[in-house]
């Protein structure tokens, strides 16, 4: 029972919500559904994008939120062609709407979910319904109104019962009281006796207190004084009645003003009137409330003290009237009897820079429909504002009605004033004249013609500033005086070779071969001056020849310290300068012996037909422990690095394979990583025979020797290193009664995955040999000490499985039988 009555309780909280969700809708609806988008002005439509833009929303986004808000479908597509002029009209902007989702640096100032979605929707709509002018007074939190309770005792302060007055006489007698005001009004002066101050100002009650202490032997004038102030100040209750927010009777201090009580009741509505406000005391409207006057000329002269029992009213405004456009406060403002367009226009801070104030439009309600009407300049003062006048003040056009444009090569170019009788050659001297590099035989204006069609008019520079012709411009001319650099392509010259600085750059008239050079920062080290060629293009070139030259080369000898000389050889755009290095010239290099050498470490190579047997005798000779056979020569791979076989441990050896592989990675983005990872490092020694060279030095297996080669000659090798596809890869002592599978035995054996017939063994001289097949057996090279074996991973396989065998035979089998149905019904 208990869970069934739970149940129903929570249908009964859903449907509730449901219902509150409908109304809320409803009522956006109804605020969204009566926008005009012509009474908006550029101003709302570009807020409405930049509140649109933090939320994350696109100019689709708006438009389908409008659409689902009650939009009419008119009115959305006058929304989109607004929005689409604003997006024209934004500095770098292509004219195209934003289909997509905009997202900015800042963060979003909502997330666009279905939590969300109903606060951006009412945030970006708001702006588009007029606000009501002065209606933000009562609903902003820093305008308080609170009266100020330290400030001195206001003179006109009326004297109500539960007030505290302190009397301070001093002089020739000295007193103080704190007297409370009963009730009746009445105080009670100690000596003195009882006297009425309620309903009397502070100032008349001070003039009582004073003859009444008078009346009793006080010297009051002859050597004492008086002075009456108040203590605790009473409260009093203030009835808020009208078109308010929160309408009732409200308890404020005595000296709370109008101006305190519409605060603390909320401010009008909507509906509620600004501007003839009513203050009720004693069932009688003792002042009208206008708030405008506060808000246009900062003066609160009917913002008056309220008393106990004061009834404060805001009834509905009467005529209400709508300005948008080009005026400073676009808003909703509210008419009184007898003003006029003109004070409507004050109230709105008038004219933006950029109005149009010769004529303004109008909006009026007519019986059942609107009708549109001008008002101009000459008149505002006199037209009086109508119920539902909508104001719509527009822009000046974007357009010059003396204006001139001149562009190109001249020293000043922009928009001119076109004066009475302007012509060209006075438009080019007002631009500060031609540039030297002006196109002096032909210039153009672009004209428009009286049906706003362009026509572009040419003329002659020489002839125009020879004065031989003149010609009038007219409103909108635009003039473009071309540049000769503006009609050909960008000279370039290129360098290469031996300079320190190759490249393209800009060519210069008159340019030498050492100018270029110059500028190339000179001969890089080991350039020949006396061997340069410089190739020319040729624009001659007989197309019906094979034979015909395609570029024309020149030989020139330069100074090698770039000195001046008689050579006149000057080069033309697009020559291509070649510096070669001197014939003899070569850098040193170097090459490297480790290990068991008497004196191991870098040498320089003296001669080009240097070997290794020369390298060896240079380094002092073999040392007694040196294994002459497993002496190696590593020589790099460009194309792949291969693997240190210095390492013995196995993990590092695996590490750097998976390094070398990563580095193939990179360099080659079309390799995917399973070929990466079934592919084998290729080796970057040289397999050599030390032995027999050492025993004939010179012969062709002496290898010669090439920058950056190393010589290792390692101590005598005793372990073999087992890698690969093994259970537990390892060293293993070498014996020389082992086999390879011994090797392997010793190193776990091998592993399921292991390819068996693909194992290989590294010699210590970077030999590779590989297993041979023989028959149905697998024939292993020798191991020797130092070797390493190595079995490498068994491939995927890509053979049928037992269920795929299955599904091709039972497919085969099936398109049998059809066929032998066929067959059969053919017969």
């Amino acid at each position: 029972m208990i869970k069934h009555n739970f149940l129903s309780f929570i249908f009964l909280l859903f449907l509730c919500f449901g219902a509150i969700k409908h109304t809320t809708a409803q009522t956006n609806l109804q605020n969204i559904a009566s926008v005009n988008v012509d009474d908006l002005s550029d101003q709302q439509i570009t807020q409405l994008l930049q509140q649109a833009q933090n939320a994350g929303l696109s100019d689709v986004q708006i438009l389908q939120q409008a659409q689902s808000r009650g939009m009419s479908n008119i009115q959305i597509q006058k929304l989109q062609i607004r929005i689409k002029d604003i997006r024209s009209k934004q500095p770098g902007s292509d004219g195209k709407s934003r289909d997509t989702i905009i997202m900015t640096s800042r963060k979003p100032s909502y997330r666009v979910d279905t939590l969300d979605t109903t606060a951006v929707q009412r945030d970006l709509f708001e702006n588009l319904k007029p606000k009501i002018f002065g209606a933000e007074i009562f609903k902003n939190k820093n305008n308080s109104f609170e009266p100020n309770l330290k400030l001195a005792t206001p003179v006109n302060y009326i004297v109500g019962p539960d007030d505290e007055l302190n009397i301070n006489v001093y002089g020739s007698s000295v007193v103080n009281w704190k007297l409370d005001v009963s009730p009746e009004g009445n105080i009670n002066i100690p000596g003195v006796g009882i006297l009425n101050v309620g309903g009397k100002t502070i100032e008349n009650a001070t003039s009582l207190i004073k003859s009444k202490l008078a009346a009793n032997n006080y010297a009051i004038g002859r050597g004492t004084s008086v002075k009456v102030s108040l203590g605790n100040i009473r409260s009093i209750k203030v009835i808020m009645v009208g078109q308010l927010a929160k309408p009732g009777t409200y308890t404020l201090s005595s000296l709370s003003t109008v101006f305190n009580a519409l605060y603390t009741a909320g401010g009008p509505t909507e509906n509620g009137s600004l501007r003839q406000i009513e203050v009720i005391r004693d069932n009688h409207i003792i002042r009208h409330l206008d708030v405008y006057d506060f808000l246009v000329k900062g003066s609160q002269k009917d913002n008056i003290t309220l008393q106990d029992q004061d009834i404060v009213r805001v009834p509905s405004y009467r005529t209400r009237v709508e300005l948008s456009g080009e005026v400073k406060i676009p808003a909703l403002f509210e008419v009184l009897s007898g003003e006029s367009l003109q004070d409507i226009i004050g109230y709105a801070g008038g004219f933006t820079d950029s109005a149009y104030t010769a004529r303004i439009k109008i909006s009026q309600i007519n019986d059942q429909q609107r009708r549109l009407t001008d008002v101009v300049e000459a008149d505002y003062k006199n037209y009086i504002p109508l119920r539902g006048d909508k104001y719509f003040i527009q822009s000046i056009l974007n357009r010059f009605e003396n204006r001139v444009v001149i562009t190109g090569a001249v020293f000043r170019p922009g928009d001119y004033e076109l004066q009475k009788g302007l012509t060209l050659s006075k438009l080019i001297d007002n631009a500060a004249g031609l540039k030297e590099d002006a196109f002096m035989d032909r210039g153009t204006i672009t004209r428009l013609k009286p049906d706003n069609q362009k026509e572009l008019i040419s003329f002659s520079v020489k002839d125009v500033m020879s004065n031989k012709i003149s010609i009038p411009l007219q409103r909108e001319d635009s003039v473009y005086v071309a540049s000769i650099f503006d009609l050909r392509n960008k000279y370039l010259i290129t360098i290469n070779g031996s300079v320190r600085k190759p490249g393209t750059m800009a060519f210069s008239e008159s340019m030498k071969v050492e100018d270029l050079i110059l500028k190339a920062g000179g001969f890089a080290e080991g350039a020949s001056p006396k061997r340069i060629e410089v190739a020319r293009r040729i624009n001659n070139s007989d197309p019906h020849s094979k034979s015909s030259k395609v570029a024309e080369v020149f030989s020139v000898d330069v100074d090698s310290q770039l000195k001046l000389d008689n050579i006149n050889f000057e080069l033309m755009p697009y020559d291509i300068v070649s510096v070669y290095t001197l014939p003899g010239y070569q850098k040193q290099r170097t090459v490297k012996i480790e290990g068991e050498v008497l004196y191991p470490g870098s040498y320089t190579i003296i001669k080009k037909n240097e070997k290794i047997s020369d390298l060896v005798a240079r380094a002092g000779g073999l040392t007694a422990s040196a294994d002459v056979g497993g002496g190696s020569l590593k020589r790099d791979n460009i194309a792949i690095l291969g693997v240190d076989k210095t390492k013995t441990d196995t993990l590092a050896v695996e590490k750097e394979r998976l390094e070398q592989f990563r580095r193939l990675k990179r360099d080659n983005k079309d390799l995917d990583s399973t070929a990466i990872k079934n592919e084998q490092p290729r080796n970057n020694y040289v397999g050599i025979d030390l032995t027999k060279i050492l025993k004939s030095p010179g012969s062709k297996i002496d290898l010669l020797l090439e920058d950056g080669d190393v010589v290792r000659i390692p101590k005598q090798q005793q372990v073999v290193r087992v890698n690969g596809e093994v259970l537990y890869p390892s060293a293993v002592v070498y014996t020389n009664s082992k086999s390879f599978n011994d090797y392997v035995s010793n190193a776990g054996g091998y592993s399921p995955k292991s390819l068996r017939r693909g194992a290989y063994v590294v010699y210590p001289n970077g030999t590779v040999k590989g297993t041979r097949k023989f028959l149905f057996f697998n024939v292993h090279p020798s191991v020797k000490p130092g070797s390493e074996i190595y079995v490498p991973l068994k491939p995927v396989s890509t053979t049928n499985t037992a269920q795929t065998i299955l599904g091709f035979t039972t497919g085969l089998a099936s398109l049998g039988a059809i066929i032998l149905g066929i067959l059969s019904l053919n017969k």
